[in-house]
């Protein structure tokens, strides 16, 4: 069906044992939830499918609204579908935010059927550790889901039980976006208290949790806490930094260095989407996203770019393409979350808080990264307008642009969009279509 709510199976995934291995799975076959979850095999099967689902959630279409919607990347293709993001006037048909907002309901569905029935397993190879963590993996799965939802679409329906049925899960009503960024926050603390405090880049640890934290409280606007769960990552010195040059953390095949706090895994058997879409032709790639003309400025200027002019570089027919998917076969990482972005959650959270030295310390702990001098900004708004700068160029070629513009009111000035309904998706037009007591948003 095409509502992913209804989807009835889990995917049965190969067993391995490295934590890399663990999450470099093949399809084998889909039966029944009731039937997989059982035992401490099955129940590290039905995670490794959460981890699949969020693979797919994450790998192009999810990240593009952040590209496209913002004033970084351009679109070099024809489908006007695409175009529409880069315009601001998004419909509801529109495949890719169906395709989106499906993917998302099949990560969900999937983490709510660990959630169902992990807790309730007997086994004595499942210890209680263990047990602990699939399930709080889990959870810290469903928050990060809900989190691009509210952030996205703004409010969503709340599920929290499995899918068994075609029926389940109709008419419940969207929430609004506070609940649904509530939820959000209930998920990451069930999570926090499961989870070990451990150094793991590829699955979901407390320290992972205590990152999302920092990103949803700079969200909500609470500056205190957005600073102090930031803090908590920057502090473990030993297993997170900023590291130099730039491109090490992406560049010569790297993945999983001290740079970054949670990245999701790819492998040959499940390849990222990301780099046909940036990769030139000469590279086997179509090059349908580009750094526009205003990004590529800014990245190759050496007093803001700096070394992040790496990110970009030439074909050969002289145009710019985006460098940080580049691996063949496609099995780039993709960056959910850097120290980097620890750093400039801290520096904007305490420059809302007037603690101007401190926040200039972590935006320019940043910039001393890319070979830049120390920001010359003074004010409290000087230093915030140098912060959203400083984002824009770290993370020039990962989706944050467009949603940093949202949450900070500057989307209309920046971007030039009259109707500020529009800083939200519309609700997919075939799911109202199915459950008609979803109801859309303003302006769609």
């Amino acid at each position: 069906m095409k509502n992913s709510r209804y989807i009835l199976s889990l995917s049965l995934l190969l067993l391995i044992s490295s934590c890399e291995s663990f999450l470099d799975v093949q399809p084998r076959s889909s039966i029944s939830d009731e039937q997989t979850i059982v035992d401490r095999s099955s129940a590290e099967t039905a995670i490794r499918g959460v981890y699949a689902a969020l693979r797919g959630h994450y790998s192009t279409s999810f990240q593009s609204i952040g590209y496209l919607s913002g004033d970084n990347i351009q679109w070099t293709g024809s489908q006007s579908q695409v175009q529409e993001f880069i315009n601001h006037r998004v419909n509801a048909e529109n495949s890719t935010v169906s395709g989106v907002w499906n993917s998302i309901f099949v990560t969900l569905n999937r983490a709510n059927h660990v959630l169902d029935k992990v807790p309730s397993i007997t086994d004595p190879l499942l210890t209680e550790s263990l047990k602990n963590q699939i399930v709080g993996e889990a959870y810290f799965i469903r928050a990060l889901c809900y989190f691009d939802l509210a952030r996205t679409w703004g409010g969503a329906p709340i599920l929290t039980r499995p899918t068994l049925s075609p029926n389940d899960n109709r008419g419940v009503a969207r929430s609004t976006q506070a609940e649904a960024y509530e939820q959000s926050l209930r998920d990451l603390d069930a999570a926090e208290l499961l989870l070990p405090e451990t150094t793991n880049r590829f699955r979901a640890t407390r320290k992972t949790v205590w990152a999302l934290k920092a990103r949803y409280f700079l969200y909500r606007s609470n500056w205190a806490k957005a600073e102090e769960f930031a803090s908590k990552i920057i502090a473990d010195a030993a297993n997170y930094r900023l590291n130099k040059p730039y491109n090490s953390f992406f560049a010569n095949d790297a993945r999983g260095t001290q740079e970054s706090v949670f990245e999701l895994y790819y492998s040959i058997n499940e390849t990222n989407g990301h780099r046909g879409q940036w990769q030139p032709q000469q590279n086997g790639g179509t090059r349908q996203w580009a750094p526009n003309d205003a990004l590529v400025a800014l990245l190759n200027n050496p007093e803001i770019g700096g070394t992040r002019s790496t990110l970009v570089a030439r074909d050969n027919q002289n145009r710019w393409y985006g460098n940080l998917y580049y691996r063949s076969p496609a099995t780039d990482p993709t960056f959910v979350i850097r120290i980097a972005e620890l750093y400039l959650i801290r520096s904007e959270a305490r420059a809302q808080l007037a603690k101007l030295p401190e926040a200039l310390a972590d935006l320019n702990a940043v910039r001393d990264r890319a070979g830049l001098a120390a920001s010359p900004a003074s004010t409290q708004n000087e230093v915030l307008l140098a912060i959203e700068n400083e984002r824009r160029v770290e993370f020039a070629l990962e989706p944050h642009r467009w949603f940093d513009l949202v949450r900070t009111g500057r989307a209309g000035a920046v971007l030039s969009i009259s109707d500020p309904n529009r800083y939200l998706m519309p609700v997919p037009a075939e799911q109202i279509l199915i459950d008609p007591i979803l109801q859309q948003n303003p302006s769609y």
